[in-house]
């Protein structure tokens, strides 16, 4: 019975902290301050919902973003502004680093196969970069912004991606799936453990006829 009733509030704890997010400040809501919040939130993040990848414009999504994927800049996707009251009408979006002091305007992955990291063409790792608009290396003036040649698994270099924030109306529009409706804060282009996977390893499963795997 203990053992049930512990499993029950692990489950209860993980829920509220993939609704909440970052949003508590690292201190917990009172259970009417998580009310509101949920009240108050949820509803524009069910509407607004912005769903990141990288790929090649036309080509695949090769990489969906969720939560923890890093940044250029090094922080976390959740650690940028994932949610708008009205969603802009600029394209591309911009999603700006909300951590203290990072000049990152605007969430864009960078590919790190394995425990490497990618390179620019001028030889330097991204964090020899500049994480403002345009990435100019530090410790060369040869780079004009950080191009890396390293080829994803569709067989394009990663120059050639782009980071993609888009609305689930413009995701539609690209035939791409959006799974439900969801609650979870700083989702982004999560719709199932297919997406979990890269562009083309998913297409593989998905051809295998597994395409019951989505879990939201």
């Amino acid at each position: 019975m203990h053992l049930d009733k512990a499993i029950i509030n692990k489950t209860e704890q993980l829920q509220s902290s993939l609704i909440v997010g970052d949003d508590d400040g690292g201190k917990l809501f009172t259970p009417e301050e998580y009310e509101e919040y949920k009240r108050r939130v949820l509803p524009l993040r069910m509407k607004n919902r912005l769903y990141v990848s990288f790929g090649v414009p036309g080509g695949i999504d090769c990489k969906q973003i969720g939560p923890e994927t890093q940044c250029f800049c090094e922080h976390r996707y959740k650690q940028h502004q994932t949610e708008f009251e009205v969603i802009p009408s600029e394209r591309p979006i911009a999603l700006q680093c909300k951590v203290s002091g990072c000049r990152c305007s605007s969430y864009n992955y960078i590919p790190q196969p394995g425990c490497a990291m990618v390179r620019c063409k001028c030889k330097h790792l991204p964090q020899d970069h500049s994480e403002a608009a345009g990435h100019l290396c530090k410790k060369c003036k040869v780079c004009s912004g950080f191009q890396s040649p390293y080829t994803c698994g569709c067989g394009r270099p990663s120059f050639e991606h782009r980071t993609l924030v888009e609305t689930k109306q413009e995701r539609l529009a690209r035939g791409q799936p959006v799974g439900k409706d969801v609650p979870y804060a700083a989702m982004g282009g999560l719709t199932g453990f297919t997406s979990l996977l890269d562009g083309y390893l998913a297409l593989q499963v998905l051809s295998e006829g597994n395409s019951c795997c989505f879990f939201i």
